[in-house]
């Protein structure tokens, strides 16, 4: 079977989906940190359908920060990949041209740096994930002492991180007297332009003044909500891929039929026409990230860590399991939406119905291990808001209590049956130390974990006792008796 490529285009399946412009006549205009799967089904996917739309020069240079994968992947292929979306209705499969190149960070880091200086280049967009952005998360500020932030201070022309690399580019750009920038966060942080922009500023105060005075006039960095669940790729969907576009495609993605881009309407210079095939620019992202992160993000770890040490694989599994989706309604409707600001008029309560929809797409097996990645950085995204402002204004903490207290076990690296497995995060040392702990000891010590909880939480009683009560539930009913009888009522 043939690879997907230019040349291979026309003799694809008539049902596929196929770029209404000539990818090659365009030119980028957008540089993108991180170029994972969820960037290749949700904003290079927007890009595609403004070009598919309008054309312009707004093609993406991606830029993988550590290896060579995607790129030797996606380069085999003209950067060609195909978004396959999964519903319950069935399949559709679009053929994305939108990505223009490449680059692979550690190979050729001046590439890079002048990708994003130059003056082609009107937006830089970034999915590094939130460890990327090297913030405390107690203070909200540039972690100067992180050793790779460190090394990149002394060595700016062959950064190692993402931050690294826009200071330099930026740099060079303010040095050629270049063009306002707009710099855009697409990763699942509240605030997560001005946390963007706190980890810039903090880095570039640290390398001149004078730079971080340029950046306050010339660059800016809208807030965004960005949506769309993104599976991981299996050998399998590569499989069906092929099958149903005649082509072998090892960059595709899978997606599924909802997304969602919410953008702060605060450019530096031109952008993309995103507004005008489906994203939604507002004066204020705030309440729909809040919204994203608590009602989405929170039930989606929640499902994760419970899910994982209930033997469920995915979300699909678990959701339909009756106790669990009654604890993840419950967490919406008493835990979660109470928390919540949204404008007038909105509908929380459909928003929180199509969740549980979307979560029950068996079209789209979500892996409960893949979420539960990395819960040291997003466990203070996702749930601690929400809870301490239930602990706050004495709201129900049943659920949000029992989310922290299963990712607590997880964190300890064994199944219930005793079987051992990694724990992907980059803590994960740290949660070593502390795993040989028994009960409120162990508690206390991960309470006391300051890059995650404030100092007040570890002194909160209420707080103490819950996740004790539901430690023990855990340790001793395992996860899926635990469920059932707090929450199949």
């Amino acid at each position: 079977m043939a690879r997907l490529s230019l040349s291979t285009l026309s003799s694809l399946n008539k049902n596929v989906h196929l770029p209404k412009y000539q990818p090659e006549n365009y030119k980028a205009g957008i540089v993108h940190l991180g170029v994972g799967a969820f960037h290749r089904a949700h904003q290079a996917w927007y890009t595609h359908q403004v070009l598919n739309q309008f054309g312009g020069d707004w093609r993406i240079t991606g830029v993988s920060l550590r290896s060579a994968g995607v790129r030797d992947t996606m380069a085999a292929q003209d950067c060609l990949y195909t978004a396959s979306i999964k519903g319950t209705g069935g399949t559709d499969n679009h053929i994305i041209g939108s990505i223009a190149k490449l680059l692979v960070a550690p190979e050729n880091p001046d590439a890079v740096i002048d990708a994003i200086a130059s003056a082609q280049t009107k937006v830089v967009t970034l999915t590094i994930t939130e460890k990327g952005y090297c913030l405390n998360n107690s203070s909200g500020k540039l972690e100067l002492d992180n050793k790779d932030i460190n090394f990149d201070l002394s060595n700016l022309q062959s950064p190692k991180t993402g931050i690294g690399y826009l200071v330099a580019a930026v740099q060079k750009r303010m040095i050629a007297n270049g063009e306002n920038l707009t710099i855009i966060s697409c990763d699942n942080l509240a605030n997560n332009g001005a946390k963007l922009e706190a980890a810039v500023m903090g880095f570039a105060g640290a390398v001149d003044a004078s730079l971080a005075k340029w950046i306050c006039e010339h660059v800016s960095f809208p807030s965004t909500m960005v949506d769309r669940i993104v599976p991981a790729t299996t050998a399998d969907d590569k499989s069906d891929v092929a099958n149903a576009i005649s082509a072998e495609d090892q960059a595709c993605v899978i997606t599924e039929p909802f997304t969602q881009w919410v953008i702060e309407e605060k450019f530096a210079g031109p952008v993309p026409r995103w507004d005008k095939v489906g994203a939604t620019y507002v004066n204020d992202v705030e309440p729909f990230e809040d919204m994203k992160l608590r009602l989405l993000n929170a039930s989606h770890s929640t499902i994760a860590y419970l899910g994982c040490l209930a033997g469920y694989e995915t979300v699909f599994e678990t959701i339909s399991d009756p106790a669990f989706k009654a604890l993840i309604n419950h967490m919406m409707t008493n835990e979660l939406a109470p928390t919540l600001d949204m404008p007038k008029g909105f509908d929380v309560s459909g928003y929180s119905s199509s969740l549980i929809e979307r979560f029950s797409n068996s079209a789209l097996p979500h892996k409960t291990r893949q979420i539960a990645m990395d819960g040291s950085q997003k466990i203070p995204q996702r749930i601690l808001p929400a809870l301490i402002t239930q602990l706050n204004t004495g709201g129900s903490i049943e659920g949000l209590t029992l989310a922290v207290a299963a990712w607590m076990r997880y964190i300890q690296g064994h199944e219930e049956n005793g079987d051992i497995y990694m724990v992907d995060d980059p803590m994960s040392e740290t949660f070593k130390s502390d795993s040989s702990l028994k009960g409120e000891e162990y508690i206390n010590a991960i309470l006391g974990i300051e890059d995650i909880f404030s100092p007040d939480l570890k002194q909160n009683d209420q707080l103490i006792q819950k996740l004790l009560f539901w430690h023990y539930e855990l340790q001793n009913k395992g996860a899926k008796q635990t469920v059932k009888d707090h929450f199949n009522k």
